[in-house]
């Protein structure tokens, strides 16, 4: 089996967690793959100096970045975010620059895009990042085709992902492309989470990617809805438990929540059969019928949409191990 060695760049303010997720990922697919040097893992910054993460923890670097790749390039090239990628230090843009193009696999965690974008390496490519960012990146790199509603992102030889824990959902999906499924699981399970979250699924849940309306009504409305996927939520019956006519609903719902009621009821329909399907062994049908849809068919034509895959295919792909 093939080396893959994973080389991570390290600067002043980045997120600890971007760092040690992934390379616990990456050191663990190894391991039970029974391929302990799968993935060789080195850590460096720009002179090979400590940096300190933005939580205050200081990390040792293993190297330079420039004797990191005195050898060659590293098959994979891992940036991570933090604070550190508001302002970078010119060098560490100017290195990713020339060493980027360079390496087999391109990677980066929450806002690492950033700098990986201020290189020029993201022009024409579709990435994501951190929610938080995802503005800025697209308004200060228009060459980028930047996704806001993906927790991570393949584009080629380039994998971006969103904030902090993405970047765990990322390296499971690497380890499985290159390790197979079992290896990806069998982490998985180790460190207490699922196989891994679909890249297409959103970064926020309904209730958190659409605004709290300001209304009571309309707030309360919202609670409802998430509580009650399987009831009519039509507008004209959610306009009626709002007492407002169904044309004055759907406008201060969409002003209030900045999207439709539509849009909304499809989200949380969607989260809760994905909840189901996840954490239940009931049965498809009877998941469709507890997420309002009614029949399979239905809830089939909705998370093709939504996930790009069939109820069936995300179960048995994201169902939640037994531990």
């Amino acid at each position: 089996m093939p080396q893959r060695p994973v080389l991570v760049v390290l600067f002043d303010g980045v997120q600890s967690l971007d760092v040690t997720g992934p390379v616990e990922v990456f050191s663990g697919g190894g391991r039970v793959a029974g391929v302990p040097d799968a993935y060789p893992i080195r850590t460096a910054s720009l002179d090979g100096g400590p940096v300190r993460t933005c939580s205050g923890l200081r990390l040792l670097p293993d190297s330079g970045l420039a004797e990191a790749v005195a050898d060659g390039p590293p098959h994979t090239l891992l940036v991570p975010g933090g604070e550190g990628t508001r302002h970078p230090d010119p060098a560490l843009v100017d290195w990713l620059r020339a060493q980027g193009p360079r390496a087999e696999r391109l990677v980066s965690v929450c806002t690492g895009a950033l700098l990986l974008a201020e290189a020029g390496l993201l022009d024409g490519h579709r990435v994501t990042t951190h929610w938080i960012a995802c503005a800025q990146l697209a308004r200060e790199h228009p060459a980028v085709e930047v996704d806001p509603d993906r927790i991570f992102v393949r584009d080629g030889r380039l994998a971006t992902s969103a904030g902090v824990t993405a970047g765990i959902d990322l390296a499971l999906a690497l380890v499985e492309e290159d390790l197979g499924r079992d290896a990806a699981l069998t982490v998985a399970r180790h460190l207490v989470v699922f196989l891994r979250r679909p890249g297409n699924q959103a970064q926020f849940s309904a209730q958190l990617s659409a605004q709290t309306a300001r209304r009571e009504p309309l707030r309360e409305l919202q609670h409802w809805i998430t509580e009650h996927p399987d009831d009519d939520l039509s507008v004209e019956a959610l306009a009626a438990r709002a007492r407002l006519s169904p044309r004055h609903f759907a406008r201060a719902f969409q002003a209030e929540t900045g999207t439709t009621p539509g849009r909304y009821v499809d989200r949380v329909r969607v989260e809760h059969a994905r909840r189901l399907l996840e954490e239940t062994t009931r049965g498809v049908e009877e998941v469709s019928r507890a997420a309002g849809y009614g029949t399979p068919e239905a809830m089939r034509r909705a998370f093709l949409k939504a996930l790009g895959t069939a109820p069936a295919e995300y179960r048995r792909r994201f169902h939640a191990p037994v531990l």
